[in-house]
């Protein structure tokens, strides 16, 4: 009998121990950071003032920079200096094992003649197509650097179309004596009737079979480029610089791996349309740190292409470090999509400010676009003055500014059930904590599809203060452990739709709220409080005629 008792102990104890060492395993695997591979550079130093630069403002340094470079490269690689001078030039394009560095006061500004860019065949947001070269390219380097402390200006205000309403009189009316082509409304300034064009023509610049730049040459104004563009590049560092002004898209990392950006100043004038910070598209092994974002667009984002070329292309962005950065106006601080298609893992968040940006972490896409986004980490995030959501998923993303305008009428969702296939969007394992917001027009806003809804959704230690409070619709598997939300709005404080396994623990609300819980739809199931003195509320609960009643249970 001993022996038996023994033997029962001893397998109960390995057991035990295998348990215990899945949970470590699993926890482990949550946390362990990717490693990123770092640059490294000849001490040797050239000035471009060596191959004929001058900083004038007024030379065309196009040749003078870009020889440099290609002689620095071909010597084994060393530093480029931009000394101290306003450097007016075209598109530079970098070479491997060469750091391209800025001193404090100079200023590498582009030049606004369109001329000076051609059609290249490039990206935009996610799919081929043709575009204006980027001012600053490379394409299958590895080991380059922009560093340094001075600015690099894309003149974006030359490229970029501008509504009237989001500009003062007086900005409107110096916009219009700048040149350039006014809308038959008078509601829009275009840079040329090229742009117009462009913007009247459906898929503009996507290429197709057989057509060459030229065929795109009535509408090539409109192709603005991204300021930054790197293409299947490996150890990169971006440190220090100010990026700013745009035409498109700020940086834009594509199929790079070993990519540092740490210390920059990135940005655009808050109507900059695509005027992104930084999208990091289809990359692996992504450090962002110490970075402060004010644009026009979505802060720092994660994409890996769109729709059927995204999927054909097959690359998730993954293994990214995102910390100790602070983003002002964008439209979202932290952003995955809309352009997922080849699916984003293994994203680390953390110790970062968002001040003013439309809306908080922002996780959008659509159907059609396929991909799977999953094993996503959001540590200790603040936030104040949020017009928007604090915290959002939608799976119903259009590509409209996420904040109406004043008077702006949007038509609401209509909800139907198509098949899953392959061009079904996923949204999994997210585990965000030790989020605080003060100001927000929404605490939480889920929204996910009938036939795929969000999954496996984990908040925990969030203090929310907010107008409206938490909307959970086709949601599946969400729990909230010590979530707080303060609203002015207590008309519910939660409203779940159509959603299930939804998880509730100590959830704290405002005394005296109209109504804690609402929740609709035949869909809606198993949802479960514990923790909450739900007597704070007047009323606890409503439900429509289609849900059971069981679907709520409260543990007191």
């Amino acid at each position: 009998m001993k022996f038996f008792s023994g033997n029962l102990c001893r397998i109960q104890t390995a057991l035990a121990c295998l348990i215990l060492f899945s949970a470590v395993q699993a926890f482990a695997q949550k946390t362990a950071l990717p490693i990123i591979r770092q640059v490294s550079f000849k001490k040797d130093t050239t000035s471009i003032i060596s191959f004929g630069a001058k900083g004038d403002g007024v030379f065309l340094n196009t040749e003078s920079i870009n020889k440099t470079i290609a002689s620095v490269s071909q010597k084994g690689g060393g530093v480029v200096l931009i000394p101290s001078g306003l450097w007016l030039t075209g598109p530079i394009e970098l070479k491997s094992n060469v750091n391209l560095h800025l001193k404090r006061d100079a200023i590498l500004q582009f030049t606004d003649d369109f001329n000076q860019y051609k059609l290249v065949e490039g990206n935009w947001e996610g799919a081929p197509a043709w575009r204006n070269q980027s001012p600053i390219s490379g394409n299958n380097l590895e080991n380059i650097a922009i560093t340094g402390t001075g600015i690099i200006d894309g003149n974006g205000g030359a490229w970029r179309m501008v509504k009237k309403e989001k500009l003062t009189e007086s900005q409107w009316k110096k916009l219009l004596a700048s040149g350039g082509v006014v809308s038959e409304d008078n509601k829009t300034w275009y840079p040329s009737q090229k742009v117009i064009k462009g913007s009247k023509t459906k898929s503009a610049g996507v290429i197709e079979a057989g057509k060459t730049a030229a065929d795109y040459d009535d509408i090539k104004d409109f192709l603005r480029p991204n300021l930054l563009v790197l293409t299947n590049c490996k150890k990169i560092l971006l440190e220090g610089v100010t990026f700013q002004n745009s035409p498109a898209w700020n940086l834009h990392p594509l199929l790079c791996q070993d990519l540092t950006l740490r210390n920059l100043q990135v940005k655009n004038p808050w109507y900059a349309q695509n005027g992104d910070g930084v999208d990091i598209e289809s990359c692996k092994n992504v450090l962002i740190e110490g970075s402060t974002f004010d644009v026009g667009d979505d802060g720092i984002c994660i994409k890996s292409g769109r729709d059927e070329a995204g999927r054909k292309r097959g690359v998730p962005t993954e293994n990214v470090i995102i910390r100790n950065n602070v983003v002002y106006h964008a439209h979202g601080g932290f952003v995955i999509g809309s352009e997922m298609s080849g699916g984003a893992r293994n994203i680390w968040v953390y110790d970062c400010s968002f001040i003013g940006t439309d809306i908080g972490l922002r996780f959008k896409t659509t159907r059609g676009r396929g991909g799977v986004v999953e094993n996503i980490f959001v540590d200790r995030i603040n936030m104040i003055d949020i017009p928007g959501e604090a915290i959002l998923f939608d799976m119903y993303y259009a590509a409209v500014d996420p904040v109406p305008l004043a008077g702006e009428k949007r038509e609401a969702i209509k909800t139907v059930l198509v098949p899953v296939t392959e061009s079904t969007p996923q949204f999994r394992n997210f585990y965000i904590k030790n989020i605080v917001a003060n100001g927000a027009d929404k605490a939480i806003f889920f929204r996910g599809l009938p036939e795929m809804n969000i999954k496996d959704i984990h908040l925990e230690n969030v203090t929310i203060q907010s107008k409206k409070g938490i909307e959970i619709i086709e949601g599946t598997g969400i729990f909230l452990k010590n979530v707080n939300v303060i609203t002015e709005d207590t008309n519910p404080v939660v409203h779940v739709q159509n959603s299930s396994n939804i998880n509730i623990d100590g959830l704290q609300f405002k005394k005296g709220s109209d109504l804690l819980f609402n929740i609709t739809g035949e869909r809606s199931k198993d949802i479960k409080v514990s923790g909450t003195d739900v007597s704070k509320a007047k009323n606890t609960s409503v439900m429509s005629n289609d849900v059971n009643k069981s679907t709520l249970s409260i543990k007191k």
